[in-house]
């Protein structure tokens, strides 16, 4: 009997992903840690990893199905080896590996028919968690989104006793804009879908504000420049934003409320003492967020080669399932046209996200006469029910004071 591989656990209320390529198929001979397949989360495309070395007996999902977590994704057949689970989600996925080449092409197996699987309705993942959130059976819900997909919304109509509970929307809100000859449609799927997905939730849970400063960075200009030679030395593209996340860090410790998340099932304010920054990185697919784990223990140039390291993978599609997980602030830019301002969503369930913006000249006032100063400005987008106003402002101008002076911020490894 083959080892079963099952869709792991990554938590954050992930409770499903898209098969969106295997990288192997039925008779290929795998080794262990080699990429099996590219699924789609709400957060990115990843890739998952063999557990096991052998040879593969049956694909557990088609390209393009959605699957739950704990559900087959593989059978392996492990030579000289009975048959058990192991516990997945200590596999994290690596870099790509190229398919077996010459191999034939099968068909992919339908997992085995069960009980629960014939229950199974489709829905997004926000979908999912905000029924389970409230008692809610799928099951009893009439989807309204592509191919009777249940939505956020079919959901909440749902809490809130309004229509569209076990009742198909009305046919003339379904039927689709009559097409012109000068018009493109692109569907709305993968990554770009499930992003447009999260922003929903994101805008529709939480209630936000933004709070905009302007920061002084000639300092942090002047400094850059002089650790040029030295940066290129050692191979680091040094950016703006590792200054940033080096303010961020002992401004949330003065401030914890804004590296927390809010428990709406306990109504509990989860305060973190790690300090794991998110990094929105655009890619071909749209935007994905890896995650700076331990950015309080990285110096200057460490952060940067972190940052970009993860951008690459981001762009690449090569990044780990731990490495888009677990952030506890995010960080967002503009890229190279900066602008002046943008307001950004929080990244739920976190309860904050700073929004970088261009750097540059501009006249300002200093003691009475008009200089040219490099500066910036900094958006603040906060969850209205853990962060208040003032201490939203408080914070932001922590972190400014630290971006305006370099030497207060904490020396950490080797810094430049």
């Amino acid at each position: 009997m083959p080892f079963e591989f099952k869709l792991p656990d990554i938590g954050e209320g992930v409770a499903e992903a898209e098969i969106v390529k295997w990288l192997v198929a039925a008779g290929d001979t795998v080794a262990e840690d080699q990429p099996l397949v590219e699924v789609l989360t709400d957060k990115a495309t990843v890739e998952i990893p063999s557990p096991r070395a052998g040879v593969i007996a049956r694909l557990g999902a088609a390209e393009g199905a959605t699957v739950p977590v704990g559900s087959v994704l593989v059978e392996i057949e492990v030579a000289g080896e009975a048959p058990a689970d192991v516990p997945v989600a200590a596999h994290a996925p690596t870099a790509h590996a190229a398919p077996a080449a010459g191999r034939a092409t099968v068909a992919v197996a339908a997992p085995p028919a069960t009980a629960d699987s014939a229950r199974r309705v489709e829905a997004v993942p926000a979908a999912r968690q905000l029924a389970k959130e409230h008692g809610l059976d799928l099951a009893t819900l009439t989807g309204t989104g592509p191919q009777g997909r249940i939505t956020l919304d079919d959901v909440k109509r749902a809490v809130e006793g309004g229509a569209g509970v076990g009742t198909a929307a009305p046919a003339a809100a379904a039927s689709p804009v009559p097409a012109r000859a000068d018009e493109e449609r692109v569907a709305l799927k993968g990554l770009r879908r499930r992003i447009a997905e999260h922003m929903v939730h994101s805008a529709r849970t939480v209630p936000q504000f933004t709070f905009v400063a302007e920061a002084d960075l000639s300092a942090i200009v002047a400094h850059r420049a002089r650790s040029a030679a030295a940066a290129q030395a050692r191979g680091v593209k040094l950016t703006y934003v590792a200054y940033v996340v080096r303010a961020l860090v002992p401004a949330l410790r003065k401030f914890p409320m804004l590296n927390a998340s809010l428990d709406e099932a306990t109504e509990e304010i989860v305060l973190k003492r790690h300090y794991d920054i998110g990094i929105a990185t655009a890619t071909d697919e749209g935007l994905t967020v890896p995650v700076v784990h331990g950015a309080d223990g990285l110096g200057l140039f460490a952060l940067a080669q972190e940052i970009e390291r993860l951008a690459a993978a981001a762009r690449e599609r090569r990044l780990q399932l731990a490495e888009i997980t677990g952030g506890t602030f995010t960080v967002t830019t503009t890229g190279a046209k900066g602008g002046l301002l943008a307001t950004p969503l929080v990244h739920h369930p976190q309860v904050a996200i700073l929004g970088v913006h261009a750097v540059g000249p501009r006249p300002v006032v200093r003691d009475g006469a008009i200089v040219a100063r490099d500066m910036t400005n900094l958006s603040l987008s906060l969850d209205h029910r853990v962060v208040d106003g003032k201490e939203g402002a408080d914070f932001l101008y922590e972190v400014i004071a630290h971006l305006e002076d370099p030497a207060r911020l904490p020396a950490v490894g080797e810094d430049a």
